[in-house]
């Protein structure tokens, strides 16, 4: 197997679970040279080309398929001898189909399989009075990424190959439901119009009115990430959804990471 000597960090990660993972992963592989590409807010179409390079691409789980608009943003990537990590981060529930999704996508885009992961990150529907894996990734979980990204490169240093492995999901992958509700985040009463929602919103659908006052919405590009409600100073930004107590009562239980090889 070829030797290495850059990680490169690829994620999608509005409220940056995904990327705390990735980077953890990065940390136990342990390359002297680390690039980050953090499509987050990057909605540019020119391509990505990744070469000699060990990838690490991390993306949040949306209804058990990866987040649309992340796999939108990384089909600008472009492999020649990459081996990757696959990570998916969901929110407690379960990651369903959207690891092996992932998979078939980089393998189309030119890389090759090394390992994948599903970590779990705070739900983006969690909220004080009904959390849903609060605070997570937590300490234990970013221990359990860092030795992922060591195994990850005991494997890659271990053979001469990369054949395939099982990854759990399915083909054809899981149906996602357009979401019923017309609910979407909105300012409260607290609003000062700061602007820092604005500035973390992945898909740019929040601008100030045109008097400054207040900070508009719009719903055809809101993705429902929160990224918006968890960056808010103030408490000024909220999401009132009825799946929030549904996830509460049904997926409260802890889950834990799951690796394949």
């Amino acid at each position: 197997m070829n030797a290495y000597h850059t990680t490169r960090i690829v994620f999608f990660s509005p409220t940056h679970t995904s990327a705390r993972i990735a980077r953890a992963v990065a940390e136990g592989i342990g390359m002297p040279r680390r690039i980050e590409t953090d499509l987050t807010l990057d909605e540019a179409t020119t391509p990505i080309e990744i070469k000699d390079e060990l990838t690490i691409i991390a993306v949040p789980v949306y209804a058990g398929r990866v987040a649309p608009v992340a796999l939108q943003r990384i089909q600008r990537l472009k492999a020649v001898n990459a081996p990757v990590i696959l990570i998916t981060v969901y929110g407690n529930r379960d990651y369903e189909d959207a690891l092996l999704e992932l998979k078939d996508t980089a393998v189309s885009l030119g890389f090759t399989p090394l390992s994948a992961g599903a970590f779990i990150g705070e739900h983006s529907y969690s909220t004080s009075d009904m959390p849903v894996a609060a605070g997570r990734p937590d300490s234990s979980d970013l221990q359990r990424a860092i030795q992922f990204g060591k195994d990850s490169l005991q494997k890659l240093t271990g053979r001469d190959s990369l054949e395939p492995f099982f990854i759990k999901g399915n083909f054809p992958y899981k149906t996602v439901q357009p979401n019923p509700s017309p609910i979407y985040p909105e300012c409260n009463e607290r609003c000062f119009a700061c602007g820092e929602c604005i500035e973390v919103c992945p898909t740019h659908a929040l601008s100030l009115s045109d008097d400054g006052s207040r900070v508009v919405t719009d719903n055809s590009r809101c993705i429902r990430c929160c990224a918006c409600v968890k960056v808010c100073p103030n408490e000024a930004r909220e999401y009132h959804t009825p799946f929030t107590a549904i996830l509460f009562e049904k997926f409260s239980a802890r889950r834990e990471p799951e690796v394949f090889f």
